[in-house]
């Protein structure tokens, strides 16, 4: 009953997945683009390489119109998602290069120059051969890479490039974009949720949430309009309990000696002055909050406005 209801009386509902958003990259530009699940990121970077189509609105990509998908834009471009893949899962990755290699037209002196250079910076060697079913993530995931890369794009999407990867290969990943976009001067577009990921190659970074742009700036910029406060963490030479601490700020943490707390930026240098003063203080910095904290405060305070005024739907 429920299949012939859905055939001939089928509900259905409109979700606005991207919402108004513009922004303009400039040549050689990293940004990191930030927002929670469903925000409309990976909806974002599909339309901008074409997979998409807007209902409405239009982009242009290296001086290209992404939804007419032409061959010489789809040169100058590339698409990387950390969670699904390209390479062929029973052959080894050297012959997903090597249809790479044929669908791009890649000469062949071209072909062996940046294979020799991507086998060296991201440690290839004796893992080409071997099928891509055999290969560890991290191994899989710098294959991924290579196999996007051969063609030597201007533009660069990369969704969720580290998920799933240790912190050394999280890093190696890292080192890998940044030496190629300084290498090729190449335009670069970054979600990830690792803000290591961010902080590390971007200097400017768009926050989407519920398919609407809500920040475009640089990092200091974020922190600043997304947290009120600022972190003071001290080395005590006697314990403090969280009770006493409280006198200067929300209290993180307050465990023996150490303890963190959360001041106002306008009262930083009272609260730090009085610590140092009435409290056995050996050592106390002055820090901006960890950039996942002010994420999370941020999308948190848009959350409870969105449930006031009656949002229930996000696409993305």
């Amino acid at each position: 009953m429920g299949s012939l209801k859905s055939f001939v009386r089928r509900r259905t509902r409109e979700v606005e997945a991207v919402r108004g958003v513009s922004f303009d990259l400039a040549p050689g530009e990293v940004v990191g683009f930030l927002g929670p699940n469903g925000a409309g990121k990976t909806t974002t970077l599909k339309m901008l390489s074409g997979l998409l189509h807007p209902t409405s609105g239009t982009a242009r990509v290296a001086g290209f119109e992404p939804r007419r998908r032409e061959t010489a834009f789809l040169r100058q471009i590339t698409l990387v998602m950390g969670q699904k893949q390209q390479l062929m899962w029973d052959l080894p990755a050297q012959d997903s290069f090597l249809v790479n290699q044929a669908i791009y037209e890649i000469p062949e002196r071209e072909f062996r120059a940046t294979m020799s250079e991507f086998t060296e910076v991201l440690g290839l060697s004796g893992i080409l051969n071997k099928q891509v079913r055999k290969l560890s993530l991290g191994e899989r995931m710098k294959c991924e890479l290579a196999a996007a890369l051969l063609h030597r794009p201007r533009v660069l999407f990369l969704d969720e490039p580290t998920i799933g990867l240790d912190v050394n290969m999280q890093e190696a990943v890292r080192e890998f974009v940044r030496d190629y976009n300084e290498r090729y001067g190449a335009t670069v577009i970054l979600t990830s949720h690792y803000m290591a990921d961010v902080t590390a190659l971007a200097r400017r970074v768009l926050v989407i949430d519920a398919g609407e742009l809500v920040f475009d700036g640089d990092l200091a910029g974020l922190v600043e309009r997304g947290s009120g406060g600022k972190t003071i963490r001290l080395q005590l030479r006697r314990p403090a309990g969280a009770e006493e601490l409280a006198r200067y700020g929300t209290v993180v943490e307050a465990g023996g000696l150490s303890a963190e707390l959360t001041v106002p930026r306008a009262e930083v240098s009272a609260r730090a002055a009085r610590l140092l003063t009435e409290l056995d203080v050996a050592d106390l910095t002055v820090e901006d909050p960890p950039i996942e904290a002010v994420m999370a405060e941020l999308f948190g305070h848009r959350e409870a406005a969105g449930a006031r005024g009656g949002e229930v739907v996000r696409g993305g």
